[in-house]
């Protein structure tokens, strides 16, 4: 009850409960698409990538938002490039391009003078978001989600067969660049909410655990968003009750729903699958 009062009294976490809501759906939503591709390490390279724009963003004094994008789609395309042009098969080309990104970003931050700001972005203060980046992230999100409403079947197909998407004609490297995109911008909008460390774990965890709970997409984007927020809401409570790091909390509530489906899916759960085991095995005997 008291952070509910909380909530209606204090215009800062109003703004802080309305970014991690959204947050939580988009992150929910392109992460069933991260996850159904096997391109988590690339959520994680994109998070980090970013980490140069926003420090010169911040240099600048401008908003850390268009520094963090132009620099995490420049480095999804540097990645693409790389393993398409060489022998550097896609996961090592991640690994050199994302790690080179990640420590350029270092080096700016260390010759700032002050790096309070950055250390938020490192790891999350979403009650300190601002109008800004509150309606940054609102807008973010409504173009994320009205890209892949419009554009489903071409992510759908792609998603679970490229070479069949390709046979139909589809532009599946271009349809591959444009979901790089969405990420970039949905991994910039979560930097203040859950910040760069923690953000690909809002983009897997609600999506995997949705992934065990259904087999058809659109209901795992569904899932994913609704666990997301979830996630957001409880961890912003225990954020602001507790005094406790905003990311952590929230990232560390999507674990637990994880882990909760991960034992008590209905089909995939680990505890069906134990009984399911224990009833063959009393048949055989």
């Amino acid at each position: 009850m008291a952070f509910i009062e909380a909530v209606m009294q204090y215009g800062f976490l109003q703004k802080a409960l309305i970014t991690s809501i959204m947050v939580g759906i988009i992150c929910g939503v392109i992460g069933c698409f991260i996850i159904l591709r096997g391109m988590a390490l690339m959520g994680d390279a994109i998070s980090h990538a970013v980490l140069p724009g926003v420090a010169i963003s911040y240099i600048l004094g401008i908003n850390f938002f268009f520094g963090a994008v132009f620099t995490g789609i420049i480095t999804a395309m540097a990645i693409g490039y790389v393993s398409q042009n060489s022998r550097i098969k896609h996961d090592t080309s991640i690994g050199i391009m994302f790690t080179a990104m990640f420590a350029a970003g270092i080096i700016i931050i260390t010759m700032l003078k002050s790096s309070t700001d950055l250390y938020h972005i490192l790891f999350g203060n979403v009650l300190a978001v601002r109008p800004s980046d509150m309606w940054i992230t609102l807008g973010t999100g409504l173009f994320v989600l009205t890209a892949v409403y419009l554009f489903y079947k071409e992510l759908l197909v792609t998603s679970f067969d490229s070479t069949m998407g390709a046979a139909y004609g589809l532009p599946v490297r271009l349809i591959h660049y444009f979901l790089m995109a969405l990420l970039t911008m949905v991994t910039v909008a979560s930097l203040q909410t859950v910040g760069i460390v923690l953000v690909v774990a809002m983009l897997i965890t609600p999506a995997a655990a949705a992934y065990l709970l259904t087999d058809r997409l659109w209901v795992m984007i569904f899932i994913a968003a609704g666990i997301g927020v979830m996630s957001s809401v409880v961890g912003l409570y225990f954020s602001f009750t507790y005094n406790l790091a905003s990311g952590a909390t929230i990232v560390i509530s999507a674990t637990a729903i994880f882990m909760f489906v991960f034992i008590f899916s209905p089909k995939h759960g680990l505890l069906w699958k134990t009984l399911k085991a224990r009833k063959k095995r009393s048949a055989l005997i």
